[in-house]
């Protein structure tokens, strides 16, 4: 009898708030440090993106409220919920980001989690400047008319 697998191999975990309250500009992709029983918790879908945000603690870059649920099966050894994991960016994008982040007061939003080819949990992260409350409306608008636009069409 054939073990049924729990895990799923296509992860991609959207953070839909985030187009909503911000403009997003540069994505990037980034791979994630975690602890042992973090990456079987991604593996099962058990990941809320909602609350995070990234931010410099001196030269290294580090997501911060990222929810990932405990392992069910895990020990004593199974990891906090909600703690700061670092990203791991090449040294010029980091540069570049703190550069953009610092004269423009843009704040790097998790926007997608994901696995590679290989296995590996990427995090996509992206530069996104706040919206106002009638930038939200007209967002709003727009989806309403292509929503509406797409129903004419079929």
């Amino acid at each position: 009898m054939a073990k049924k697998d729990r895990f799923s191999n296509t992860i991609n975990i959207r953070n839909k708030q985030a187009s909503y309250e911000f403009e997003l500009l540069d994505k990037y992709v980034a791979g994630m440090v975690l602890q042992g029983t973090e990456i079987k918790s991604i593996r099962e879908g058990k990941v809320v993106l909602k609350d995070g945000y990234c931010a410099f603690h001196r030269e290294e870059l580090f997501v911060y409220n990222i929810h990932i649920s405990q392992y069910a099966q895990g020990t004593h050894f199974n990891h906090t919920i909600t703690r700061q994991r670092k990203l791991l960016l090449n040294k010029t994008e980091l540069i570049k980001i703190k550069k953009k982040i610092s004269e423009k007061g843009l704040t790097l939003i998790p926007t997608r989690l994901f696995l590679s080819s290989r296995g590996f949990a990427k995090l996509e992260i992206a530069l996104g400047k706040g919206k106002k409350l009638h930038d939200k409306r007209d967002s709003i608008k727009e989806k309403d008319v292509k929503r509406d636009l797409e129903r004419i069409k079929y």
